[in-house]
């Protein structure tokens, strides 16, 4: 267990990016999420991608809109549900923000279909959808379970990157999606243990004994540590395979 600022443990905190003394800053620096925040959009780098000849413009604009929409609106409405993160930020601050953050990811995807054609209203429509049911826990919760969030935070931004880039979806694209679903999937079995740690369970006790003979104590830090560091790992991990196929298709 690391100390973080003065006299808070790097466990004291409903997220391993939200520990410390709670301030504007370290309220800010939760509600944005960002390793998943950057690991999410690396998704839609890597199916901007994808394709054969790649507009990196348009590729730019969906970045954005997907910031818009996951980075600050999705995770703004999560908060001003239940408050998981415990911050002090205002309710008409946080509903604001994910008001505004949804209405400029759409109005950039309107915008797109001038360029990518009607087909692209689809997406927007499921996009904006996804962020409102999945956050609010609309439709009695039904889009607030483990697919959906590999559908949605995983295979969604693969999908249209890559619709936006070509106006059509290719195997690869498809197989791209799935396997960014698969990434999302490990992401949920890692986080979902990880915050019941670190926002329900106030104790842990027992150990566990070796065959020859020692004995190691369990507590909440030694069973919360291998899950937040895989999670560390693979939110980096997205985020240089985006880096390192843009570099590739920016020299070729």
């Amino acid at each position: 267990m690391t100390e973080g600022d003065a006299g808070v443990t790097a466990i004291d905190g409903p997220a391993f990016y939200a520990t410390g003394r709670k301030g504007a800053w370290r309220d800010l620096r939760a509600v944005l999420h960002p390793p998943y925040t950057a690991w999410h959009l690396s998704y839609v780098v890597l199916g901007g991608l994808i394709v054969s000849r790649v507009n990196w413009v348009v590729l730019g604009a969906t970045v954005l809109a997907f910031f818009l929409a996951v980075g600050i609106s999705a995770h703004a409405l999560d908060e001003l549900r239940g408050r998981p993160l415990g911050t002090s930020l205002p309710s008409w601050a946080l509903a604001g923000a994910g008001a505004a953050g949804l209405a400029g990811a759409c109005a950039i995807g309107i915008l797109g279909v001038t360029r990518v054609g009607p087909g692209l209203i689809a997406f927007v429509a499921v996009g904006a959808i996804l962020v409102l049911g999945y956050n609010l826990e609309l439709f009695g919760g039904r889009l607030h379970n483990d697919i959906a969030f590999a559908l949605a935070w995983g295979a969604f931004p693969v999908l249209t990157a890559a619709y936006a880039e070509a106006h059509s979806l290719s195997l690869a694209a498809i197989i791209l999606a799935a396997a960014a679903a698969l990434l999302s999937g490990a992401q949920r079995a890692l986080s979902t243990p990880a915050r019941r740690l670190r926002r329900s369970v106030t104790s842990v006790e027992g150990q566990m004994v070796l065959e020859d003979g020692t004995v190691v104590s369990l507590d909440r830090s030694a069973i919360l540590a291998p899950l937040e560091t895989a999670l560390r790992l693979l939110s980096w991990t997205a985020v240089a395979l985006a880096l390192s196929v843009a570099c590739a298709r920016l020299i070729s």
